[in-house]
């Protein structure tokens, strides 16, 4: 994990090479070696072979159903997420994270025992790998969770949040609790002050937000944190497109993994939030030459097994296939343009 930034760092010298600085512009486009050239064309092929075969998808995500975990498998398996002091935390009953990869806080404003530090927030990754970002798959935060939240993003040095959620849906439900919005200078969560940069709208509907994270009190330099809202994403369903969600993944691809966790949230935590951590892990994973990144399934499986329900539905499922698609489509395509002006 990245050292904390030195503290008499002034606004006139450059930043520490760990402190990364968030732009509003549009990200720069990747460009491929003729290795990650290979890769990608390799990760196209197949792909685009399977979304010609939707019966094989069906298949997978029906065998995928198939194997998930049993309640009295999640009694056993979440006791402290279970735990009726820690009941109230929880956006939904039944989505709780396993003991053994929750987010476990070092300290919190819940001293009683049996709490043990909880929020509902999972670790999940495929790799050990540094070139690979692990992720905090988390519900959206609840009133009583907010100060929770950001304590999380303090002490996991969190350098992106990616919401995938309104905050009330079209029936009037509220999905997320308002844990971001700033209005007339720096907002206060118990301890934590959280003060916004600057606020920019994408032409894909995302909203970017630079914010500064800290204790009140503190002397230490802020944790600098991109917070980036995609809120046009249907609960349960999946965007008419892929292009906004991929704009996502070239803003976050750009952060270096070893900074910290990225924390990714929509209501539940589940849903379309492992959608996105499975598009955005495969086509890391391709870039660095993973080619067991071409199983799908068994990443999802993967996740599965760090945070129940990850991917929720077959549309969710058939979207991460199509994501993976364009956005190879366009790293080969790139390149190949890139090559064909060099000759």
């Amino acid at each position: 994990m990245a050292a904390a930034p030195n503290p008499r760092s002034s606004s006139s010298n450059p930043p520490p090479p760990n402190r990364f600085v968030f732009s509003a512009d549009y990200p720069p486009r990747v460009s491929l070696t003729p290795s990650q050239f290979n890769y990608c064309s390799r990760a196209l092929k197949l792909f685009s072979e399977k979304l010609l075969m939707p019966h094989e998808i069906t298949r997978e995500f029906a065998r995928l159903q198939a194997n998930r975990i049993r309640p009295s498998e999640m009694a056993r398996s979440c006791t402290v997420g279970l735990n009726s002091v820690n009941l109230d935390k929880n956006r939904y009953s039944d989505v709780v994270p396993f003991d053994k990869n929750r987010v476990v806080l070092n300290s919190c404003k819940d001293y009683r025992p049996a709490a043990k530090g909880y929020i509902n927030a999972s670790f999940v990754t495929t790799s050990s790998s540094e070139n690979i970002s692990q992720f905090i798959a988390t519900q959206g935060p609840i009133p009583h969770t907010y100060e929770d939240f950001w304590e999380m993003v303090i002490q996991r040095h969190c350098p992106v949040i990616v919401m995938l959620t309104r905050l009330v849906d079209n029936y009037k439900v509220v999905k997320c609790g308002d844990y971001f919005q700033v209005e007339g200078g720096p907002r206060q969560c118990g301890n934590i002050c959280i003060d916004t940069k600057w606020i920019q709208a994408t032409d894909t509907s995302l909203l970017l937000r630079s914010l500064e994270v800290n204790y009140s009190e503190s002397e230490d330099p802020p944790v600098s944190v991109l917070h980036i809202q995609y809120p046009e994403w249907p609960d349960h369903g999946v965007p008419v497109d892929t292009l906004a969600v991929r704009e996502i993944l070239k803003r976050v691809l750009k952060v270096p993994p070893n900074l910290g966790p990225i924390v990714v949230h929509c209501s539940a935590g589940i849903g379309r939030t492992g959608t996105y951590c499975a598009i955005h892990n495969t086509i890391q994973r391709i870039l660095v030459g993973d080619m067991s990144a071409l199983d799908l399934a068994n990443t999802v499986s993967t996740f599965r097994s760090q945070r129940i329900g990850m991917v929720q539905t077959m549309d969710q499922y058939i979207f991460c296939y199509k994501a993976i698609v364009d956005e190879l489509k366009d790293l080969v395509s790139e390149f190949s343009s890139e090559y064909s002006s060099k000759c």
